[in-house]
């Protein structure tokens, strides 16, 4: 039977009169790629930033490891987020520090590593990413797939159990796109960590996704491996494919 990373039961969540998740549940295997699909305003940004307590949620339920992690203490959800890590669309990279100093700073925050053993692992980190000798750019002076780079390498570089990517190809061509998806896939395969990706990339996530999942109205519309995804006979998933959905479609 396949071990479980993260398991969502029944999650609810409303901004005031806006229901954007109307019982969410899904089940994410450990070592697999999950692509996150749906259109804009959805909610599946909301599901990532529940899991590591940057959301309250109204009702529901979220076990990583067994444990239900909403409604921890600040204090809990650290320690949560050393092993859960995320990737923002932006990459949220401090402007003010250098790529060593932001690829270091988890290091120096959540490890005893020496000063000379967190330099070494921030090279091997860029040396992964095929950025080695960036280590005294500052972000302003790299390119947006440099920053998206850097900002992969800084979620690997505590060996996270999971890493939550929110749309990590945002404002990228497709050649970068890519570039990024491969490198993804990469570092997926040599450090074993499970992933979600929310992204609207049709159909170059295919390529990488273990299974995808669809969320529409609320819910979690269907979750399938890319091919039986691609081959689903429902309306929505059919015309969210075809890039055609916009609008609420009842589910049949």
């Amino acid at each position: 039977m396949r071990k479980v990373s993260l398991e969502m039961q029944n999650l609810w969540k409303s901004f005031g009169q806006k229901k954007v998740l109307q019982g969410v549940s899904f089940s994410l295997y450990q070592g697999e790629i999950l692509g996150l699909f749906g259109v804009s305003g959805t909610g599946k940004s909301v599901i990532l930033r529940t899991i590591i307590g940057l959301e309250s949620l109204d009702r529901g339920k979220i076990f990583f490891e067994g444990r239900n992690v909403v409604g921890l203490s600040e204090r809990e959800l650290l320690k949560i987020r050393t092993q859960i890590s995320y990737v923002f669309q932006n990459g949220a990279l401090f402007d003010s520090l250098t790529v060593e100093e932001n690829l270091a700073y988890p290091l120096k925050e959540h490890t005893l590593l020496s000063k000379e053993e967190i330099h070494q692992k921030v090279n091997a980190r860029l040396t992964q990413m095929d950025m080695s000798g960036c280590n005294d750019f500052y972000p302003n002076e790299l390119s947006g797939g440099m920053q998206k780079r850097v900002g992969v390498a800084r979620a690997i570089i505590l060996d996270p159990q999971v890493i939550l990517f929110d749309e990590p190809t945002t404002g990228l061509d497709p050649i970068l796109v890519r570039s990024i998806h491969h490198l993804i896939a990469d570092t997926q395969a040599h450090f074993h960590y499970t992933a979600v990706i929310v992204s609207h990339e049709i159909p170059q996530i295919f390529d990488i996704a273990t299974r995808v999942a669809m969320l529409h109205q609320g819910v979690i519309l269907e979750v399938e491996t890319a091919a039986r995804f691609q081959c689903s006979s429902n309306p929505a998933v059919q015309q969210f494919i075809a890039g055609r959905l916009e609008g609420p479609l009842t589910p049949t």
